[in-house]
């Protein structure tokens, strides 16, 4: 599964490439809930009507959606953005689109995974919790 798509323009080159190799791709939606200009990830309020486009692509199949939030030293400051995404997951289950599972909540890392599973994680990312920082 991919879990970074944020625009047609990459959903549509992976939907080219699974079409030769005739396979269909699991991916989530990238969702940037902090607004940050640094990060990738669809915003929350475009993210509906991109999902639309991609589901039409017949080659991916989108799982659900994955956010980063912002980094925080607190976890608990992570909490809201956790929530508008989950918000958005749910709002996006309800349209029933076509080729939209909407099953998989990707969010939270090492420092903020608990609050995540609070907010409806279903997938968390821990890999420094389990591999120890990053040696640059």
């Amino acid at each position: 599964m991919i879990e970074t798509i944020d625009c047609l323009e990459i959903a549509e080159e992976v939907n080219k490439k699974c079409a030769r190799l005739n396979k269909v791709m699991p991916i989530l939606i990238e969702i940037n809930s902090g607004t940050e200009p640094q990060k990738f990830g669809a915003l929350p309020e475009e993210a509906p009507q991109l999902i639309k486009e991609i589901s039409a692509l017949s080659n991916l199949k989108i799982m659900g959606l994955m956010t980063m939030g912002p980094r925080f030293g607190n976890p608990e400051r992570s909490r809201s953005y956790f929530k508008k995404t989950k918000m958005l997951f749910d709002k996006v289950k309800k349209m029933a689109l076509p080729g939209v599972e909407m099953k998989y909540l990707s969010m939270g890392m090492t420092n903020s995974y608990k609050i995540a599973i609070e907010e409806g994680a279903n997938i968390i990312r821990v890999g420094t919790k389990i591999f120890g920082g990053r040696k640059d």
